[in-house]
Order: structure tokens, then sequence, then C-alpha cells
């Protein structure tokens, strides 16, 4: 084990439906964390229960989980809030400029900002090494973007003498990109339905909640609120 070693998980949530059938909101969340990871051994434990109870679970998803394993895995979270660091970015698409929603504009834009909040709320503070893993990306022009942001905004605010790496793995094998899923989950549902009830199970660790478009009174096409664009 490296002590000097930071990972962060990144997670994001609804789709990329900029009109008025996609998603309304749109968000990123990074969880920030240290080994020893105490959570995952409880998410492990979790998971062999499943299996000992003849449910074939292969990893946890929030959105997919039936309500039972949403409890317990948000159970497991909550007892180890004190071990992670959570921040959201929430983007409100219907105020998304048209030429900020290609990929390659939109995730330099709204993933450099995620990180600078997490960067300046010092997670690194002591670590000669940050390791960031995403979810494994199918389309080759989402990744390109995601790396380059990922690379541009630590390459500019990491301290000097800090490395970083970056790697896509599936959600499936790490317990870190499971988590960070539940979390985003809670965060989005709270947004879109007002839901807050998972959202109150992580709230402790949520260091910033930012609602990037929240000064904009633009709204390009009419979602759930009043469209103002003429």
């Amino acid at each position: 084990m490296v002590v000097g070693c930071v990972y962060l998980f990144l997670d994001e949530g609804g789709n990329f439906d900029f009109s008025p059938g996609g998603t309304p909101f749109f968000t990123l969340t990074c969880v920030t964390a240290r080994r020893p990871f105490a959570l995952h051994n409880a998410l492990d434990e979790l998971k062999h229960e499943h299996l000992e109870l003849g449910l074939p679970l292969l990893s946890f998803h929030c959105a997919d989980d039936n309500k039972q394993t949403r409890s317990r895995v948000f159970e497991c979270i909550a007892q180890h809030l004190d071990d992670l660091r959570i921040d959201s970015l929430v983007v409100e698409k219907c105020k998304t400029g048209p030429s900020l929603r290609a990929p390659e504009r939109f995730y330099p834009k709204m993933l450099g900002y995620l990180l600078q909040y997490v960067v300046k709320g010092q997670p690194a503070a002591g670590a000669d090494h940050v390791i960031v893993i995403t979810d494994k990306i199918p389309i080759q022009k989402k990744q390109k973007a995601v790396e380059k942001a990922v690379r541009q905004t630590l390459a500019e605010m990491l301290p000097s003498g800090v490395q970083y790496t970056l790697h896509h793995h599936p959600s499936c094998s790490h317990y870190g990109l499971q988590v960070a899923d539940y979390c985003n989950w809670a965060v989005l549902r709270k947004w879109q339905r007002g839901e807050t009830h998972y959202y109150g199970k992580v709230r402790t660790a949520l260091r910033s909640e930012f609602d990037i478009f929240e000064a904009g009174t633009t709204r390009w096409y009419r979602g759930e609120r009043p469209c103002t664009k003429k």
C-alpha cells in the first residue's frame, strides 16, 4: 500500500439528450477515498450474502438493484462516511447552450469544474499520487473528452511533484465505482424528483453540490420548468 495515494472515483447520471424528451438534469459525482477501503470490505460481505442466498449478483448498480439491496448498500455507505469525500456537479440541461453540448466541449468544461472543487478541497494533501478511475467508456470521442478534462485540470491544480494516473474500468470490477454510482444516483434523484431519503444517507460526506447554471436565465427548450428564451 502506498500511503501517499488518493483515489478519485467518477460517475455520471442522466442522459445526453438535450431536448424535452431527455432527463432534465445531468450530474457528475466524484467520490474521494484512501486505502484501506473498509467500506469495500463491507460491500464484499454484502455481495457474498446475496450469493449465499442464491442471488446471482455480479455487482451493485443503484438504478437496477431492488429496494432491499439498495437500502443495504446505502446502510454500508452511511456507516463509512468518515472515510469518504463526495463532490457533485449539477447541470440543468435546458440551460446548456448548443455550442456546449458536444462531448468534446461538455466534458472538459463540466468535469473540469467538478475536479477544481475536489482538488481545492485538498483531498491530495500529503499525497504523492492521485489515481482517477471512471467507468469503462464505450464511445471513443467521449473517452478522449473525459481524459482531456482530467489531465488538464489535475496538471494545473495538483501541487508540484504529485503524480496522477487515469484508468477506465468496468464498474463491476471496483466497489469504488459502485459507491460513486450510488452517491450520484442519490444526488440526481433529489434534483429530478425531489426525493431525499437516500440523499440524506450520504449528505454529511457531500462537500460540494454545485448547480453550475443556477444563475442562468436562458432556457433553450421547454423542460420541466418554464422556458424563458423566445
